[in-house]
């Protein structure tokens, strides 16, 4: 779905409706967020998520056995981990700020770059990574898996069909399954069911001007972005460009500095911001977004307005399903 009337980034070609009064085609753009992103009758089948929660939490995925995917994905903390850039192996510094992993399965690909498809391809690079996970290669994190009777038992009951059961794809397809649940609904959902009261009238009016200056040209659809990549400094130029972004994908000239929209979705809470932290502020990333993306210096009351209206998009964290497990081969929980 695309605003009506608008091109990529670019403002709407229709006058939105007063906050209190707005008709049904004004959110053609949004919608709800859904359940889950399950795709495929097996794709979230009971097992296969308790199975792919275990994994998320494992360390013994790793090669120094210390580090998970919840390392850098604190679930608690709305799938990331507050830091400017992730750390990895050895206290090894990534070059990228770790994004969520809630609300992402619904993207166009996974990663700043996209060089993922999906979530369950995803899943499979960090361990292998020598500055994350470092693992030495995926026989290795298959043959630690098998060589734990309870995983063992796991895979053959999430895998039923798949002879042997445990393998890297089996893995990262559990895996994929469990961030596919990684859903968080709040009162902007409610909003867009019909249920004015769910803002206040501040993030009301921070809704319609985010609309009316352009914003939604990228942030739209259920997660508020994520489905195309932009190029950073669209109108004005990004005075950082070390980092080529979608480029060192494809090696297009076009895709220099072009990176996955990041989702708005609990933006308020995952803190720093863009592709290499480098903006530690909510405030100060729209301000700039304004400035560089669509030429725009933002008035008091629009910034004002715009932030509270990010604000409000923080969901509710599924508590249940993200509850640390205890890990098979333990007797108690490893402390990550």
């Amino acid at each position: 779905m695309a605003v009506i009337g608008a091109s990529a980034c670019g403002a709407p070609a229709f006058e939105p409706a007063p906050v209190n009064d707005a008709p049904a085609d004004y959110y053609y753009t949004f919608e709800p967020l859904p359940q889950d992103y399950a795709m495929g009758e097996q794709a979230l089948a009971p097992r296969r998520v308790e199975l792919g929660r275990m994994l998320f939490f494992e360390p013994r995925l790793s090669a120094s056995k210390e580090l998970s995917c919840s390392s850098c994905h604190d679930l608690a903390r709305y799938g990331a981990d507050g830091r400017r850039v992730a750390i990895g192996h050895d206290g090894q510094a990534g070059t990228r700020n770790a994004p969520t992993v809630y609300n992402t399965a619904g993207y166009i690909a996974q990663f700043w770059d996209g060089r993922s498809p999906d979530v369950e391809d995803q899943a499979g690079h960090p361990i292998l990574n020598p500055v994350e996970m470092a693992a030495a290669s995926e026989e290795e994190v298959v043959t630690v898996l098998r060589s734990i009777p309870q995983y063992v038992n796991l895979f053959e009951a999430a895998f039923p069909d798949q002879s042997p059961a445990v393998t890297y794809k089996t893995m990262t397809s559990a895996i994929g399954a469990f961030e596919r649940r990684l859903v968080t609904p709040g009162r902007f959902d409610a909003f867009l069911r019909g249920d004015a009261a769910a803002l206040s009238a501040i993030e009301r009016a921070g809704f319609h001007r985010f609309v009316e200056l352009g914003c939604a040209g990228c942030h739209n659809g259920p997660e508020l972005g994520g489905h195309s990549f932009e190029k950073l400094g669209n109108l004005v130029e990004w005075p950082v460009s070390t980092d080529l972004g979608r480029y060192d994908v494809t090696s297009r000239p076009e895709d220099r500095m072009r990176f996955r929209v990041p989702g708005l979705r609990n933006v308020a809470e995952t803190a720093p911001y863009y592709h290499d932290g480098s903006i530690a502020t909510l405030g100060d990333a729209v301000a700039l977004m304004a400035k560089h993306q669509l030429g725009k210096t933002l008035s008091h009351e629009d910034h004002r307005s715009i932030v509270a209206f990010l604000r409000a998009l923080s969901g509710r964290i599924p508590t249940k399903l993200i509850a640390k497990p205890t890990l098979p081969g333990y007797e108690t929980e490893v402390e990550q």
